[in-house]
């Protein structure tokens, strides 16, 4: 699997979403901005991506996954 593909699928089930991804082959780096996030804690925001990405796990396409979730605002406070 490929890191654009990984990107792909969390953008079509997590609408309005904006996704980076790295990695390849089993081993991918996310990470997640959107205005979903707003008010849910770390352990729920992680929960919504693992499950776009739960039959891709579970084959083992992919091994390691590292997750990280922003709202718009706090990804804009990240970057200054």
């Amino acid at each position: 699997m490929q890191a654009e593909q990984v990107k792909q699928i969390i953008e079509t089930q997590l609408e309005g979403c904006v996704v980076t991804t790295a990695g390849e082959g089993c081993d991918f780096q996310v990470v997640v901005v959107g205005d979903l996030f707003e008010g849910l804690r770390p352990v729920k925001r992680q929960q919504l991506v693992y499950a776009c990405l739960n039959e891709y796990i579970a084959d083992g396409t992919i091994h390691a996954l590292t997750i990280k979730t922003y709202t718009p605002e706090q990804w804009k406070a990240t970057q200054n």
